[in-house]
């Protein structure tokens, strides 16, 4: 493995290249990683280095994003066939047959999509930002959010005067937390701050103190007083919190493991670094239309 490791270092120097690791990916990733955080963090925080290559370690829509933001350059996936489960539930045909149904509609759609859907899209967001953007809009504007119903959901709920329409899709990981789940872990930590991903279930959202997206979680771990929480995402999360706040313990849901985050490891990327193999292309078209929505959501005040 240190053998892997050196090899990644070599080959990235020759190459140029960036290593970006999503927070639930496997430790070894995230530790041979020049960036590790959220997907659009990373994919902007990438477009603003001299890089000539992105190694993006995380599901393919991902890749796609960094693409549509640093089109120069050259986007790699270790393991392309990583596909996420939420992305692949909102189609580009499907995305415009809803806005045939839904004409007045503003389509607001989470960044955990393909770049074809996100050329179908009015704004995007995040589940950091996405109530800031739904609250950007006018108030008597119609939504269409996509993907996440739960994402949409929570929205919704803090936002009842909004007239919102939702995409029956999720992320499995996180749908499938269930509020006996969290009860458990809760219990077994009595008076640790309990977090939760907003891609889970309302009744989940209900049960905890805080609710925020990974890097939310990040900050708000950084700045309490408390020594352990209960954080109720996927399980890659705990390597990064753990590293950047020694000390502290963090208790998950153990069974909220993402496959595909959990496919790509060091081989993969040596490979597609010495190879070239996984590269992102997208039609100059897609690009285009797809950067409107993401750079509408990047310079929204």
């Amino acid at each position: 493995m240190a053998g892997t490791a050196e090899r990644i270092r070599q080959l990235k120097a020759e190459r140029n290249a960036v290593i970006l690791a999503h927070n639930y990916t496997s430790p070894e990733v995230q530790d041979i990683a020049d960036l590790v955080g959220d997907s659009l963090g990373l994919s902007i925080a990438a477009s603003r280095t001299d890089a000539e290559v992105i190694v993006f370690c995380g599901v393919s829509f991902m890749g796609e994003t960094a693409k549509i933001l640093s089109p120069e350059k050259t986007v790699l996936l270790p393991v392309p066939d990583a596909i996420c489960d939420m992305a692949a539930m909102c189609s580009a045909e499907d995305l415009m047959k809803a806005r045939e149904e839904h004409p007045d509609s503003v389509v607001v759609g989470y960044v955990n999509t393909t770049a074809e859907a996100k050329s179908h899209m009015d704004i995007c967001c995040t589940s950091g930002n996405a109530l800031k953007v739904v609250s950007s809009l006018a108030e008597d504007d119609e939504v269409l959010f996509v993907p996440d119903r739960n994402l949409g959901s929570y929205i919704s709920k803090r936002l009842p005067d909004r007239r919102m329409v939702l995409w029956n899709g999720c992320c499995p990981i996180h749908d499938r937390i269930t509020a006996d789940d969290v009860r458990r872990v809760i219990e077994e930590h009595p008076g640790a701050p309990s977090m939760a991903h907003p891609e889970c279930r309302t009744e989940v959202l209900d049960m905890v103190g805080f609710v925020g997206s990974t890097e939310d979680m990040l900050r708000f771990c950084r700045t309490s007083d408390a020594d352990e929480f209960v954080i109720v995402t996927e399980t890659g999360m705990r390597h990064r919190l753990e590293s950047e706040l020694p000390g502290k313990r963090f208790h998950f849901i153990e069974s909220a493991v993402c496959e595909p985050m959990k496919r790509i490891g060091l081989d993969d990327i040596a490979r597609c670094l010495d190879d070239m193999s996984g590269e992102v292309t997208l039609p100059a078209d897609v690009i285009t239309a797809a950067q409107n929505p993401v750079r509408r959501m990047t310079e929204m005040k």
